[in-house]
């Protein structure tokens, strides 16, 4: 009698960056020179927003820390933001800290219910030319963010930036052991401290926070009124977050050639602003910037490096706020440089890439690019993108759709929607035609009401006259939308 022994509990694998202790490295150095880079513009996002220095600084600690743990896209870098900041600034001003701080965590929720409802399916409407448009207006956003920092400052700034561009630029051809964006950072901040030169450092940049993030309330009364005053700022952070946080989680995916759960990182951006809120930061989504630092210069690729730049975000501006302080920005401004750099495509505006590329390809990626720029939001350039996308695709695909005549049958072929059917009433001799007419539409799709609306228009004409009309050959799809609204929709007036 033979005994069934119990199946072995299924192993867990253990995470790659546990499993190789290259991988580790990569990720903690990557992590380091990420938190580093964080600094100067959490201090720069909380100025714009008009909050403390400490808001914006604890935002991006809690931000990356939770979305370690609850993102769809590892490896990306997500933290207090520009476009977060300008969505928030008009609310610090009138209300004050707490009514930012409530309408953050309204916001967080906001994107939950977002990803519930299936938001990042709509991802795959944008075009990929408005994503080489986000890409290039990031990058320069992201160089001319550096531009103040290179402006009224004494002269040695600039050799010390084009140092820290020749490390980052050559040492990846010599070794990829270490970061050169911490290489070049450890290595400025050693010279300007021994030589004692006196250049602008992050400490120019605000205090930094001596002390952890408190968890708390927001001190505003729980009433529909409140509701009423931050319902519109919470909804923008909402939008503004996710759909920056989407773009750059495809780009990601894109550089490396990996697949990510964009339903799951829309919760966690949620997720992570509601614990963002209750801890007093000021919100945040995805950071294109440092996620290149992460991804491109340092090789990042787990959620590791993600963790541990918040973690030591937090150690380097409460245990070592003193050390951190005596960086020069020089070094930070080399790093976003080469990010600048490094993110902008070159290929698409390369002299034979605008040669081949169609005409409404270059205005969908221009347009992108020049929303962005005039209103410094990359949510305003991808919707501005994605409206002239689907106005030039509208316009080409109309030209589509033809009439050609054969006795009294009429064939038309194409697609039927609003931009193609406005013409079709005129394309029939009402007059001039037999008093039984046939309608071939066995070569084209019925896609909306407006069609449905031309060709009971048709109809109409002719019954004016005396002479009826037979459509045949439509498909199931457009039966259905056929039999559902004709003579509905007063297409005679």
């Amino acid at each position: 009698m033979s005994s069934l022994s119990p199946a072995a509990p299924p192993r867990l694998s253990r995470p790659s960056w546990l499993a190789s202790p290259r991988v580790l490295r990569t990720e903690v150095l990557a992590g380091l020179v990420v938190a580093l880079a964080l600094i100067p513009e959490a201090i720069s996002f909380s100025i714009l927003a008009g909050v403390d220095p400490r808001v914006g600084l604890f935002a991006s600690f809690t931000m990356a820390v939770t979305i370690a743990f609850t993102g769809g896209r590892p490896a990306m870098i997500s933290a207090a933001t520009g476009a977060v900041a300008l969505v928030v600034a008009p609310l610090v001003k009138t209300h004050g800290l707490d009514y930012l701080i409530a309408a953050v965590i309204l916001g967080g929720l906001i994107q939950v219910l977002l990803a519930v409802l299936g938001v990042a399916k709509l991802m795959r409407f944008i075009p990929r030319s408005v994503m080489v448009g986000f890409v290039n207006a990031l990058a320069i956003l992201i160089f001319t963010a550096q531009v103040p920092h290179l402006l009224g400052v004494p002269w040695l700034v600039y050799p010390l930036v084009a140092v820290a561009l020749a490390i980052m630029v050559f040492l990846p051809r010599i070794t990829t052991a270490v970061p050169a964006p911490l290489v070049a950072i450890v290595l400025l901040t050693a010279f300007t401290i021994l030589s004692h030169v006196s250049v602008p450092t992050v400490g120019d940049e605000g205090a930094l926070p001596d002390s952890l993030p408190a968890l708390g309330i927001p001190n505003v009364p729980f009433t529909l009124e409140t509701v009423q005053t931050i319902a519109p700022y919470a909804l923008g952070v909402a939008l503004v977050g996710l759909m920056e946080s989407l773009m750059t989680a495809k780009l990601v995916d894109d550089i490396t050639d990996t697949h990510s759960d964009k339903t799951r990182e829309s919760w966690g951006q949620g997720v992570a602003n509601i614990v963002t809120g209750f801890f007093g930061g000021m919100g945040g989504c995805a950071m294109i910037g440092q996620t290149m630092i992460n991804v491109k210069a340092s090789g990042a690729r787990t959620r590791l490096s993600t963790f541990l730049a918040g973690v030591f975000l937090l150690i380097l501006v409460v245990a070592l706020g003193d050390v951190v302080a005596l960086i020069p920005m020089a070094a930070l401004v080399a790093v976003m440089i080469i990010v600048s750099v490094s993110t902008f495509d070159w290929h698409s505006i390369a002299p034979a890439t605008l040669k081949r590329m169609p005409a409404g390809e270059l205005i969908v990626m221009v347009t992108t690019v020049a929303g962005t720029l005039s209103t410094h939001n990359l949510a305003v350039g991808v919707v501005l993108g994605v409206l002239a996308a689907m106005v030039i695709f509208a316009r080409r695909v109309a030209h589509f759709a033809s009439v050609e005549k054969n006795g009294n049958t009429y064939v038309v072929r194409g697609e039927l929607f609003f931009a193609s059917s406005n013409d079709l009433v005129y394309q029939f001799d009402y007059s001039g035609d037999p008093d039984h007419v046939i309608i071939d539409l066995s070569g084209t799709h019925v896609w909306d009401a407006s069609s449905v609306a031309a060709l009971d228009a048709i109809t109409t004409k002719y019954a004016q006259r005396g002479k009826t009309v037979e459509i045949t050959g439509l498909n199931e799809a457009s039966a259905r939308m056929h039999e559902n609204l004709a003579g509905q929709l007063g297409a005679g007036h």
